[in-house]
């Protein structure tokens, strides 16, 4: 078979770089054939998807050596219009992606200049809309639509060009856990029903691999160190040695002692033969201890039947909402696309104001503090960080909510490289923000929160885009802040893995309404909350049932405890 996408020797160097991105690439991928390309953040994954799509060397000009096929062409000397007839794009953040003032234009824009008339262009959009449901949506403002809507809208446009190769770059990073399911659904569908060639660049492996795929390539360091079917991948440690989260079956059944084997089908724990592994995993199970009691301590943070709506005479997006916080406390609110969990995240620090019901704060209202009063005791850490960068220089932004307040210079000084310290930047103070890593752009953020000393700070999807060690590391240390500092935490979050394995307890929001109040683990083992909020169950749920265990809460509970003690003696 003729392969739709080949390197051979393949090198990449980026003009702005030293040393090459990409090393000794060959790799080939077959005419419909689905291939997951994962690794972390700075394996070479997007720039290899660049290289295919010919924005290398078309957009990012470098130094290439060896060969590049696709689709029997040369995507350097075919440049990007031509190979856009060839392989369609799916960028991870899809407004990026929009040009139309509604749908309808949005995925006719291929077809508009390539002249299509204009009777073939109606069908062909309402035909890519009806593929992937979104037919209903024409007339829409892409810009109003939901993440997973929108993700639809950018693979019609896709669709209506009728491309030979889909590449996806982190399809997943924004969605809820339901529209992520659904988006690699329609991915499979597309793949299998038009016989489409797809590669998709994704950390979230378990995510993906909802769907079966033909072959997953791991990257490092610009290099490929596998390429492998996933029930041969997963019997291997090779995804935990290059920092990258396994499937949380498949690390409970190595954590038991199990040694894994491809004949298994381990790649999905639906269909996976436990049989072997049944026996030990009843008895690891039956070593552990009891839990810890729950915290005990005063409400720091308390919502009394709180409604809101954004318009007069709208539908609520907030309705009768009630729970309480309590001091120390690290949470998660999790809930679909459009809950109601940014608003009421909106309406605790006075970005809105609710039209009925309290916010209490340490058993006072807070409805007469002005925004400034409530960032004094509240801290809010947006998803992207570079919309909360005002100053250039790291000391200046983490002093700028000091500055503000007219804080004496000594003791902004002071403050200042205290929390500095504390957050492992110190070093950088006088480092331009532009120059430090994703990561550490998060902590200086998270710095000019601490600088005011707040007793609560809430983080809208704090992990969002991030490989498994920099996810890993953002967490450990928001953990810290909430251990050594006892600073109450709340986060906004999509990331059923980060719900489980850091906070103990969860807020279910759903049609702006609190659905579940519990632990963690019991509102993912339980089947019909995560359906009714469109949630994922975790497959931790489904290993302990299929191996006889009566408490997959439990189950779930011991996972967590045991990987946390894993985890610590391996750094010490």
């Amino acid at each position: 078979m003729q392969p739709i996408i080949e390197f051979k020797d393949f090198s990449y160097k980026y003009r702005t770089q030293a040393k090459p991105t990409l090393h000794n690439i060959n790799l080939s991928i077959n005419e419909g054939e689905k291939v997951l390309v994962i690794g972390s953040s700075g394996s070479g994954k997007s720039t290899l998807a660049k290289c295919i799509n010919a924005l290398i060397p078309s957009s990012f000009p470098g130094e290439m050596t060896g060969t590049l096929t696709v689709c029997g062409l040369n995507p350097a000397t075919e440049g990007i219009f031509s190979m856009s007839k060839h392989v369609g794009t799916v960028l991870q953040d899809t407004d990026g992606q929009f040009i139309g003032l509604t749908v309808a234009e949005d995925i006719a824009f291929a077809l508009e200049n390539d002249n299509v008339p204009i009777d073939e262009m109606h069908d062909r959009v309402y035909k890519a809309a009806q593929t992937v449901s979104v037919e209903s949506l024409l007339q829409s403002v892409p810009g109003a639509l939901s993440g997973g809507q929108k993700q639809r809208v950018s693979l019609a446009g896709i669709l209506v060009d009728d491309v030979d190769i889909f590449l996806f770059d982190e399809p997943l990073a924004n969605l809820d856990p339901a529209a992520g399911k659904k988006t690699i659904a329609l991915i499979d569908e597309i793949n299998r029903t038009q016989k489409k060639t797809v590669v998709i660049i994704e950390h979230r492996l378990e995510d993906v691999l909802y769907r079966d795929v033909d072959r997953i390539i791991v990257m490092e360091n610009g290099s490929i160190v596998a390429d492998s079917t996933p029930n041969e991948l997963l019997c291997t440690d090779l995804l935990s040695q290059k920092g990258i989260r396994e499937p949380l079956y498949i690390s409970a059944l190595k954590y038991a002692g199990c040694k894994l084997t491809p004949e298994d089908k381990p790649e999905h724990i639906e269909s996976m033969n436990i049989a072997p592994y049944r026996e030990k995993i009843q008895t690891w199970f039956l070593k552990r201890e009891k839990s810890s009691t729950p915290l005990d301590a005063e409400p720091v943070l308390e919502l009394k039947n709180v409604c809101f709506r954004y318009e007069e005479n709208a539908p609520f997006s907030v309705k009768d909402t009630s729970f309480s916080i309590k001091r120390g406390e690290m949470v998660s609110i999790v809930g679909t696309n459009g809950a109601g969990k940014s608003t009421i995240a909106s309406l605790i620090c006075g970005f809105c104001i609710q039209n009925e019901g309290q916010i209490f704060l340490n058993g006072k209202d807070i409805s007469p503090l002005s925004i400034k009063e409530r960032g004094e005791k509240i801290g809010f850490v947006l998803q992207n960080q570079n919309q909360m960068i005002s100053k250039s220089i790291i000391f200046d932004e983490v002093a700028l909510g000091l500055v503000v307040r007219k804080v004496p210079k000594d003791e902004i000084q002071d403050r200042v490289e205290k929390v500095l310290r504390t957050c492992g930047i110190y070093q950088y103070r006088n480092w331009p923000v532009s120059a430090v890593s994703f990561g550490q752009k998060k902590r200086v953020t998270i710095a000019s929160i601490l600088a005011m000393n707040p007793e609560i700070i809430i983080l809208d999807e704090p992990t969002a885009g991030q490989d498994y060690a920099h996810y890993t590391e953002i967490m450990e240390f928001l953990r810290k802040l909430n251990r050594e500092l006892g600073i109450t935490i709340i986060m906004i979050t999509h990331d059923m893995h980060l719900m489980l394995e850091y906070t103990d307890r969860a807020i279910v929001i759903s049609g702006g309404q609190v659905l579940s109040d519990g632990k963690s683990t019991d509102i993912l083992t339980d089947e019909d909350i995560t359906k009714a909020a469109s949630l994922k169950k975790t497959s931790l749920y489904d290993l302990a049932v299929k191996c006889g265990i009566d408490s997959p809460s439990a189950f779930a509970e011991y996972f967590i405890s045991y990987e946390r003690q894993y985890r610590a003696k391996r750094e010490e």
